[in-house]
């Protein structure tokens, strides 16, 4: 396990491996009628509950500072509250798999953010997995969704602008990461954080709905939902810490693969070629990056 924990490809595998659970759990729920926003406040709360636990159990401190509350606000939106929200809005649309492969763009935006504030870059392998990952991505979106049910393009905006939102957490928490602060702490101040804000705006404004009443419906998605966030997002902390920003922006294209699969298997999801594809263009670029990181040791 501590083999696991220092390793940015074992950390980017299980990460996106859990993240890409995210996408069927998802759908499932919003066709049981549970809100998006519902949905992402389980996420957050769930995820930084079970968390906060687990670090109370080991008898670890929780400190809380100004810079610290700035980090957990600011990281809290446009990480996962905000990203969610747009996630699970857009999945009754686009499909769970199409959607998941939105995540995959998010490396091509983290490395033009990471170049402008001039942060760790990949070699020139790495960026060539990116570019072809990025390539891969392109041909996925002209299919629009699941075969024979061509999405409107404002919901393929809407799915666009989810890796976008991705990039500039990965690039804030970063340069903002708070001294002496571990991933775990980070993890569970930031979800918290994002359930509190999900909670007041969908309390603030009906047209949210905010009823957790339809959660009692799909009660194995809920547990396996808290489960595999909470897991997940232990990890993801590490993986910034271990492998930075664009690195961490990786676990899109696997996250894509797993959603994709388990849509078409589990969803009776059905998609073109052209999009399977470009899901193995996509795998290529993963492999790319991947050697790439283990090149810089």
């Amino acid at each position: 396990m501590k083999q696991v924990w220092d390793s940015a490809v074992g950390l980017l595998l299980i990460t996106g491996g859990l993240l890409g659970a995210t996408f069927p759990l998802g759908k499932v729920a919003t066709a049981a009628g549970v809100a998006p926003i519902v949905w992402s406040f389980l996420i957050s709360c769930g995820a930084g509950g079970i968390l906060a636990v687990a670090m109370l159990m080991r008898g670890a401190a929780f400190r809380l500072d100004r810079h610290k509350l700035r980090y957990y606000l600011i990281a809290g939106c446009i990480s996962y509250a905000l990203p969610n929200m747009l996630l699970f809005t857009a999945i009754p649309h686009l499909g769970a798999g199409f959607t998941g492969i939105m995540f995959t763009l998010s490396p091509v935006i983290t490395l033009v953010l990471s170049l402008i504030f001039r942060m760790r870059r990949p070699n020139l392998l790495g960026m060539a997995g990116i570019a072809t990952g990025f390539f891969g991505a392109l041909v996925v979106a002209t299919t629009r969704g699941e075969a024979g049910q061509a999405a409107d393009y404002i919901w393929i905006g809407m799915g666009l602008t989810i890796p976008l939102v991705l990039a500039l957490g990965n690039i804030y928490r970063t340069i903002d990461w708070p001294q002496n602060a571990g991933p775990i702490e980070l993890a569970v101040g930031s979800h918290l954080a994002a359930a509190a804000m999900l909670a007041l705006v969908g309390v603030a404004a009906p047209a949210f709905r905010f009823d957790l009443a339809p959660l009692l419906d799909v009660p194995l998605p809920v547990l396996a939902q808290v489960a595999s966030s909470a897991a997940m997002f232990a990890f993801f902390f590490r993986l910034q810490a271990v492998g930075g920003p664009v690195y961490l922006s990786q676990i899109g294209y696997v996250a894509a693969a797993i959603g994709l699969v388990s849509g078409t298997l589990f969803l009776d999801e059905r998609y073109a070629v052209l999009t399977w594809l470009g899901a193995l263009v996509i795998f290529a670029g993963v492999m790319m990056t991947t050697r790439a990181q283990r090149a810089k040791g």
